[in-house]
């Protein structure tokens, strides 16, 4: 089986290597900006769009161009990878999976890439790593780099630079180790609560820094725009959001390995995060309500990192062996698993569940993952068997983007309907 990984490290690249670096991502927006910026005018004039090949003549013509002769002294290949991801950008716009490519900020996302691994030496054992015309930087080796490297992305981040090395490499396909199966419900008075009852509390990064934060946004403001303490200033903001987002990934990566490690299934909900997180605050001719709970609401669902989470799971069970379900999350707090009696007058308050028909009460969180467990259960003996001998189960039955069955529908709702859950 081929796994495609990246390894991520910090680089401590010289003063001149530093310049060089700025000045390549900045080539490289420039590029973008001129490319997008093309094919805008070339569409208001009834032109067509150019394609890789078409963008990539006129990157030379900037090249060797009066007017952009700087563009030389960039490496080529990562101005050619630019216009990939123009080309990438606007195919994700025609497929509706993204919005119409922006033009780039100086200080936002600032990357470059070197796809050819010919032009790249790795000298692990000295913790350095070769890139055409930057020469040999060092990097903080905290692991090994497993596989051929295919590519290397440079990027930058408050103030800081860093090195995605991608490899790829044969490893046989695993077995899991346990063999328990287990349905998750998300929240965010509770983070996940796992259907054996345990459950893993919200660390709530965004929260703990909110006060830290708002106190140098607000002395950021104060400053004059672009001065030297205005860049001071704007430096300790980003410092305290890459505080926030270090501590939400770390605390995603470590609960989701330990999961993926102890269960061999993983039945999930399917949440629009999208959707729940938008705003409530409507239009001024239909104004909305509760704006400020709502805003609060969001807050705290967007500081979960529920996408992400997922995300983790998904890959980390496949490289263990295990399956990762995506149920929809309808009415999984409101079914009883004992009766299977649907209502809302089931859940009393937040956290207690209590069904009006044959009394049973327990926790609603672990009610909602009990049910997410039992329709993962459903979901998965619906899988074709060749979709399960490819490893194919979280596509098969995860969200409907994902692609369900529709042969399977039937069988779907009458294993649902089985297990006492047909309300999801």
């Amino acid at each position: 089986m081929q796994r495609l990984q990246a390894f991520k490290y910090e680089l401590m690249p010289t003063g001149e290597q530093q310049r060089n670096m700025r000045r390549f991502a900045g080539s490289c927006r420039f590029v973008f900006n001129k490319a997008l910026a093309l094919q805008k005018a070339r569409y208001e004039q009834g032109g067509k769009k150019l394609g890789y090949a078409g963008l990539c003549k006129e990157l030379t013509a900037w090249r060797n161009g009066a007017e952009t002769p700087w563009l030389a002294d960039a490496p080529v290949h990562p101005l050619q990878q630019t216009l990939k991801d123009l080309e990438r950008a606007y195919a994700n716009f025609f497929a509706k999976r993204a919005d119409f490519p922006r033009f780039k900020r100086k200080g936002q996302g600032d990357s470059f890439r070197y796809p050819d691994p010919k032009q790249i030496k790795l000298d692990q054992a000295n913790s350095r790593l070769f890139l055409p015309k930057l020469g040999w930087l060092r990097y903080r080796n905290s692991r090994d780099v497993l596989g051929a490297v295919k590519n290397i992305t440079v990027s930058q981040s408050c103030g800081r630079w860093f090195v995605s090395i991608q490899t790829e490499r044969e490893v046989e396909p695993s077995v899991p180790q346990a063999t328990s199966a287990v349905g998750i419900d998300m929240g965010v008075a509770r983070f996940a609560t796992l259907s054996d009852g345990s459950f893993y509390a919200p660390l709530d990064s965004f929260k703990r820094q909110e006060t830290a934060l708002r106190k140098a946004q607000q002395a950021m403001s104060r400053k004059t725009k672009f001065s030297n303490n205005w860049k001071k200033a704007q430096a300790r903001v980003q410092r305290i959001h890459a505080r926030i987002g270090n501590a939400r990934r770390d605390y995603l990566h470590k609960s989701s390995t330990a999961i993926s490690q102890n269960h061999a299934m993983v039945c999930i909900e399917d949440l629009q995060v999208r959707n729940m997180s938008k705003s409530a605050a409507g239009t001024t001719d239909a104004p909305g309500k509760n704006v400020r709970a709502k805003t609060g609401l969001n807050k705290s669902i967007l500081d979960q990192g529920w996408f992400e989470f997922r995300r983790q799971l998904d890959y980390k069970l496949a490289w263990n062996g295990g399956y990762l379900i995506a149920v929809p999350p309808q009415n999984t707090s409101r079914t009883c698993p004992c009766c299977g009696y649907v209502s809302k007058e089931n859940r009393k308050t937040q956290a207690l569940f209590a069904c009006v028909r044959c009394g049973y009460e327990e926790n609603a969180d672990v009610v909602g993952a009990i049910n997410v467990l039992r329709a993962g259960h459903a979901r998965f003996a619906c899988v074709p068997q060749g979709d399960f001998l490819r490893g194919k189960v979280s596509d098969a039955v995860g969200s409907p983007a994902a692609g369900t069955h529709r042969s399977d529908s039937s069988r779907l709702d009458a294993a649902m309907s089985a297990v006492g859950i047909s309300g999801l």
